[in-house]
């Protein structure tokens, strides 16, 4: 499979290291309440309300240990965490962001009950086997070159009946024009799939599917959300991001909820079991 090349990697680095280096600012913290309705510290397409439903197929609970694969600064995870009692580790490639993620685990008193740290989540993971209870990873599996390594290594770290929930926000459900692909995959590399890819590696890598479910349509109106936030800001957003940048990044929201909205290319959720022992999983059914 092809890997990422070095310009892709410096790109998506940059992009992303941009937005959590101002993470914390008033300016962004507006943007997110503007475009999500609830700002818990995310930067990609999760709403409040989609975690609050993500938290019944996790099942976890105090004593129960989550694994938060691309934490980004670590909102989503410390608010799920906080509202199971369940322990944390958070992992993410970009430095900057794990320093956030830091720095709001300190701020709420929760540093001893989190761990986030920078991991290449390409690569095989320092951890032993049977760690976690539950994996998450929203909206970034997509970064990842080698899905069916990436899945068969969390499947690894999943004690026997611990599940995975990933979100896939690229997979490809209708016609793309190649400048439409260019602009949605601008930041970095990105793995593009067609419609029941996922569920295929999930059942190599031995694990169950619980639940799919399409989340385009939240997908699209966050996008539109977004950009509209921060057009409103516009004159600021540019002396903070530089005016390439500031237009770069809404021409790519612009361009997400267009083909999401469409319908071309699609979000899903998609949760998984790793099999207990008294169980026989049959891949093919």
């Amino acid at each position: 499979m092809d890997q990422p090349s070095k310009s892709s990697l410096r790109v998506g680095r940059s992009h992303y290291d941009a937005n959590y280096g101002n993470f914390q600012t008033k300016l962004y913290e507006q943007v997110r309440r503007d475009a999500f309705g609830e700002d818990i510290g995310q930067n990609s397409w999760l709403t409040a309300g989609e975690q609050d439903k993500f938290q019944n197929w996790l099942r976890l609970a105090p004593g129960k240990r989550l694994l938060d694969v691309a934490c980004g600064a670590g909102g989503p995870a410390l608010r799920l965490a906080a509202l199971t009692g369940a322990s944390v580790m958070g992992i993410d490639v970009h430095e900057q962001a794990v320093a956030t993620a830091n720095a709001l685990a300190a701020e709420r008193g929760l540093a001893k009950a989190y761990d986030f740290r920078v991991m290449d989540a390409t690569q095989p993971l320092p951890l032993p086997d049977g760690s976690f209870d539950a994996i998450t990873c929203v909206d970034a599996i997509n970064h990842l070159p080698d899905r069916k390594l990436v899945i068969a290594e969390w499947a690894r770290l999943l004690k026997p009946d611990g599940r995975l929930l990933f979100t896939d926000p690229i997979v490809v459900t209708g016609p793309l024009t190649n400048a439409e692909i260019a602009i949605r995959s601008s930041a970095g590399f990105y793995l593009l799939v067609p419609q029941g890819y996922d569920e295929q590696i999930l059942a190599q890598c031995g694990l169950r599917l619980v639940a799919a479910e399409n989340l385009t349509g939240n997908m699209a109106d966050i996008a539109g959300r977004r950009r509209q936030a921060r057009e409103l800001r516009e004159q600021a957003l540019r002396e903070v991001e530089g005016p390439e940048a500031y237009a770069a990044q809404q021409q790519f929201l612009a361009v997400a909820s267009c083909v999401a909205q469409e319908g071309r290319l699609s979000r899903f959720l998609f949760v998984a079991e790793k099999p207990g022992p008294s169980q026989k999983f049959d891949p093919h059914g």
